[in-house]
């Protein structure tokens, strides 16, 4: 595995000595879009896994008492703001 990874190093090496600053601030920049759609999607992520139980938590107490509701909804919707953060820090940076 690491012999490969080498490899490929070797492979990439002189095409990177010969791009230009203009071709490699384009790459960074793709890397930079590239690190920030990971990012939201990682927290989109984890937003849906912290609201599976949460809504079912929430459901199940909306059922026996119907005063729950507005809590129920906004436990509900407090992850989503870790997707709402991702997406205004990319904007930011």
């Amino acid at each position: 595995m690491e012999l490969e990874l080498v490899n490929a190093m070797a492979q990439v090496a002189p095409i990177l000595e010969t791009m230009t600053e203009e071709a490699a601030a384009e790459l960074a920049e793709g890397y930079a879009l590239a690190a920030a759609a990971i990012a939201v999607g990682l927290a989109a992520l984890g937003s849906g896994y912290a609201e599976r139980g949460i809504g079912a938590a929430a459901v199940g107490a909306i059922a026996e008492d119907r005063d729950m509701f507005v809590p129920g909804i906004v436990l509900t919707v407090l992850p989503e703001t870790l997707v709402i953060f991702a997406i205004v820090v990319i904007f930011l940076v």
